[in-house]
C-alpha cells in the first residue's frame, strides 16, 4: 500500500490491511476479529494469516471461513443453544466434535418427549390428576414442557433449501470463443480517451452440462465481469459468447442487485400478487417457504434494506432456489452466511444435476464443491486446473518450486563460467551419476519440448468453434489426450530437476 493515499480512497479489503497493521503495531495482549475475511481475496487473506501467525498476544476470532479457522486455531469455542462449550485442538477436529454433541442432544430430547408423551396420559385419564395433591405432579408437568420447548426450539429451525432437478439443455452450455475483455483505468492527459486494463485476453473455454467450476483470484481482477460476459449481461471488447440449447441460467449476485431494497422478502417472491409461490414443481405458501429459510413472521413484511447481510443473502437463495434452471452461477455465496447454512448449501450443490460456476475467496467452500478452477492471473491470463482448490494450490506451489530452482541453476550456471550448467552434463560427471540420470539429463529436455508442442496443437484443436458440435467423440478424445499430454509433461519435468539437483550436489562436492 503507498502509505501516502487517503483512507477514503482505500478498498474495503485494503482498509481491512490497515487496520490489522494498525492493531499488530500495538501489540496487543488480546487481538478481536470479528469476521475478518468477508469479502477479502484469497491472497489478502493468505497475507493475513502470515501477520497473524506472527502475532506473539491472544487471538480471539469469529468467522465461517473454515480454512482460515484450520490454519490458525488452537482451541475451538461453540456457541450453541445459548450456551458456550470449549475445546481444545485445531479446528479440524469441530466437526466430528460438534456432531457427538447433536447426537446426545438427541438423545436426551427423546427421551424428555417419551416423558411428557406418559405424564400428558396420566394427567388426562388418571381420575387422582385433579386431587389436591397431585397438582404438583401437573406443574412438573408443565415445567417439562417448558424445558423441552426451550432445550428442542433453537435445534428444530434447522434452515430447509432445496432446488428441483434441472430442467432441458443439451451437453454443451457455453462455449468462450476469443473473449476480450477490459475496464477503463485511468484519463489520458488530453483528458479526451481513457487508458485500459486488459482483465481477460484472447480467452478461451467450453462448459458442459454436470460441471462445476470454481473461479479464483483476486478481487478487481475480473471475476465478476467474465461471469456477467458470460451471462450475456455484459458485451466483451472483442470475441464471443455461444450458449446451449435451452439454457436457462440462475445467477447469484454479490451485490444483491436482484433485491429490491424497498420491496419486503414476501414481496420479492411473489411479486405481490399472491401468497403461494411454486417450488420445485410444488405450489407452497410464502410464509411457509420463507421460514424454511429461517425468517421470522414478522421480518417477512420488513424491507430488504432493514435485513442483515446474511438475512438479504438467504432471501437472495430462496428467490434463486425458486426458479427454474439448469445453471446455476454463484458469485461469492459465503459473504455473511454462518456454517450451518453453508453445509446445507453444500449439500444443495452435490445433489444439484446441471451446471454450476462458482466465484469464492472460501478455500473450504470449493474443495467441496467444485471439480475444476479456473485461477486469475492478471495481465488477461486465465488458467485451467482440475480438481478443487487444495489441487490447484498443490500445483500451482510445485510449480513455483521448479521456477525456483530452474533460476537458482541458471544462477549457480553463470557463477561458474558455464561449468555447473546441469541441462549440458560433461562426461566425466557420468563417472558418479547412475546411468538412469544421466539418461534423464540427456533425453528428457526432447521429450519435454515434443509434449509441450503436441500440447500446443490439441489446445489448437479444442478451440476450434465447430470442434465439439461437429465430432463430439473425436472433441473427447483430443480433451483425454491433451490432459494425458499435460500429467507426462509434469512428470518429465519432475524427473529432469530431480536429476538436476543430483548433478549440481556432484558439482558442489568436486569444487
Amino acid at each position: 500500500l503507498d502509505p501516502d493515499r487517503m483512507s477514503d480512497g482505500l478498498s474495503g479489503g485494503e482498509a481491512r490491511r490497515v487496520s490489522l497493521a494498525r492493531a499488530l503495531y500495538t501489540e496487543p495482549d488480546v487481538l478481536l476479529l470479528d469476521e475478518p475475511t468477508n469479502h477479502m481475496d484469497m491472497p489478502t487473506i493468505e497475507w493475513m494469516e502470515d501477520m497473524l501467525r506472527q502475532h506473539r498476544g491472544a487471538l480471539l476470532v469469529v468467522s465461517h471461513d473454515r480454512a482460515f479457522l484450520r490454519n490458525l486455531g488452537t482451541g475451538i469455542v461453540w456457541l450453541h443453544q445459548g450456551k458456550l462449550r470449549r475445546r481444545d485442538g485445531d479446528f479440524g477436529q469441530f466437526d466430528g466434535w460438534s456432531e457427538g454433541i447433536l447426537a446426545e442432544e438427541a438423545v436426551v430430547l427423546h427421551k424428555m418427549d417419551r416423558r411428557i408423551a406418559a405424564e400428558t396420559k396420566w394427567s388426562r385419564e388418571g381420575i387422582s390428576a385433579r386431587r389436591k395433591r397431585n397438582q404438583g405432579r401437573l406443574r412438573e408437568l408443565e415445567a417439562l414442557r417448558l424445558e423441552r420447548a426451550h432445550t428442542g426450539g433453537i435445534a428444530q429451525r434447522a434452515m430447509k433449501m432445496e432446488t428441483g432437478p434441472a430442467e432441458g439443455g443439451g451437453q454443451l452450455v457455453l462455449e468462450a470463443i476469443d473473449l476480450s475483455v477490459s475496464v477503463p483505468l485511468a484519463k489520458t492527459e488530453a483528458g479526451d480517451e481513457e487508458a485500459r486494463r486488459q482483465l481477460l485476453n484472447h480467452f478461451n473455454m467450453l462448459v458442459r452440462r454436470s460441471d462445476r467450476i470454481g473461479i479464483v483470484g483476486p478481487n478487481g481482477i475480473g471475476k465478476s465481469t467474465l461471469v456477467k460476459v458470460l451471462l450475456g449481461l455484459d458485451e466483451p471488447d472483442g470475441g464471443r459468447v455461444r450458449q446451449g440449447f435451452g439454457l436457462l441460467p440462475a445467477y447469484f449476485d454479490q451485490q444483491r442487485s436482484a433485491l429490491d431494497r424497498n420491496s419486503s422478502p414476501w414481496t420479492v417472491l411473489t411479486g405481490g400478487s399472491s401468497d403461494m409461490i411454486e417450488v420445485a414443481g410444488t405450489a407452497r405458501h410464502v410464509t411457509a417457504y420463507l421460514r424454511d429459510f429461517l425468517f421470522d413472521d414478522h421480518k417477512m413484511t420488513q424491507k430488504v434494506a432493514t435485513l442483515s447481510g446474511g438475512e438479504q443473502n438467504r432471501l437472495l437463495l430462496a428467490k434463486l432456489f425458486a426458479e427454474t434452471h439448469n445453471f446455476l452461477v454463484l458469485d461469492e455465496p459465503t459473504n455473511d452466511l454462518d456454517m450451518e447454512t453453508l453445509d446445507l448449501l453444500q449439500e444443495v450443490i452435490a445433489e444439484y444435476d446441471g451446471t454450476i460456476l462458482i466465484v469464492s475467496h472460501d478455500r473450504d467452500f470449493l474443495d467441496r464443491t467444485v471439480t475444476a478452477i479456473l485461477a486469475f492471473e492478471g495481465d488477461g491470463k486465465v488458467s485451467a486446473h482440475a480438481g478443487g482448490f487444495s489441487d490447484y494450490l498443490g500445483r500451482r506451489t510445485a510449480a513455483e518450486t521448479r521456477r525456483a530452482a530452474k533460476e537458482a541453476a541458471k544462477e549457480e550456471a553463470k557463477k561458474g563460467g558455464g561449468r555447473k550448467a546441469v541441462a549440458k552434463p560433461t562426461g566425466n560427471r557420468t563417472a558418479k551419476l547412475s546411468f538412469k540420470d544421466q539418461h534423464a539429463l540427456d533425453t528428457l529436455p526432447g521429450e519435454i519440448e515434443a509434449l509441450e508442442t503436441d500440447i500446443t496443437s490439441l489446445e489448437a484443436q479444442l478451440a476450434r468453434p465447430d470442434f465439439f458440435t461437429s465430432d463430439p467423440d473425436g472433441f473427447n478424445a483430443a480433451a483425454d489426450r491433451l490432459a494425458a499430454a499435460r500429467a507426462a509433461k509434469d512428470e518429465k519435468e519432475l524427473r529432469w530437476l530431480d536429476a538436476a539437483e543430483k548433478a549440481e550436489a556432484l558439482d558442489a562436492e568436486k569444487s
